[in-house]
């Protein structure tokens, strides 16, 4: 484990930081330690921009982009509200699940411990895909908010989901707003073909 020091030293500098973390699903992946891996990593990663920062005078900021997870809502209250069954469901995922339990703890940590007017160098994204599945690059579509239900709502390929996180960390250099638009916000990001096929079902 690297120490708050050793940490600060290594995102001096930087311009964006990119946390990609998450339990492997076996059995010691999802049961063993450390059941917070994300929430305590983003707890160091942000304290560490915060503090490698502190001394730089001016108003650019460092962005920090998180992988969550559409499963998880966001505790600003903005996601529509899940269904009776799927709420007994997450509440079961919470208690059994260790890996579901530390994606919320994250989600809860960014929402109100780095709060805009509670962070001072840093800016960030939480980028929430839906179903992952392997696949190549392709068209993407991003929302505010989950679409449909917990289960079967879309798919999104890792290579899109890094593209995006990509795309929000290039946003500035190459004149795009895509970081302003989404700025201490959790977008939920799919691949574009597979959520206008989702759209044509419910013509």
């Amino acid at each position: 484990d690297l120490s708050d020091d050793e940490l600060s030293k290594i995102v001096a500098g930087c311009d964006a930081v990119v946390q990609c973390l998450g339990h492997t699903i076996t059995f010691r992946g999802i049961y063993r330690d450390p059941h917070r891996l994300v929430a305590d990593s983003a707890k160091h990663l942000s304290a560490a921009i915060e503090s490698a920062n502190a001394d730089i005078t001016g108003n650019k900021k460092i962005k920090f982009v998180v992988m969550g997870s559409d499963g998880v809502s966001n505790p600003d209250g903005t996601d529509d509200v899940r269904s009776r069954s799927e709420r007994i469901i997450l509440s079961l995922l919470r208690k059994l699940v260790p890996p579901h339990a530390d994606n919320e703890a994250t989600a809860a940590y960014m929402s109100h411990d780095l709060a805009k007017d509670n962070v001072k160098k840093l800016e960030w994204v939480v980028v929430r895909p839906t179903d992952l599945i392997d696949g190549q690059v392709s068209d993407y579509v991003v929302y505010d908010k989950p679409q449909g239900g917990l289960f079967g709502a879309g798919v999104t390929t890792r290579a899109n989901c890094a593209k995006f996180m990509v795309d929000l960390v290039l946003a500035d250099a190459d004149g795009s707003s895509l970081w302003t638009e989404h700025t201490f916000k959790m977008p939920v990001v799919h691949d574009a073909a597979c959520a206008a096929e989702k759209k044509d079902e419910k013509k």
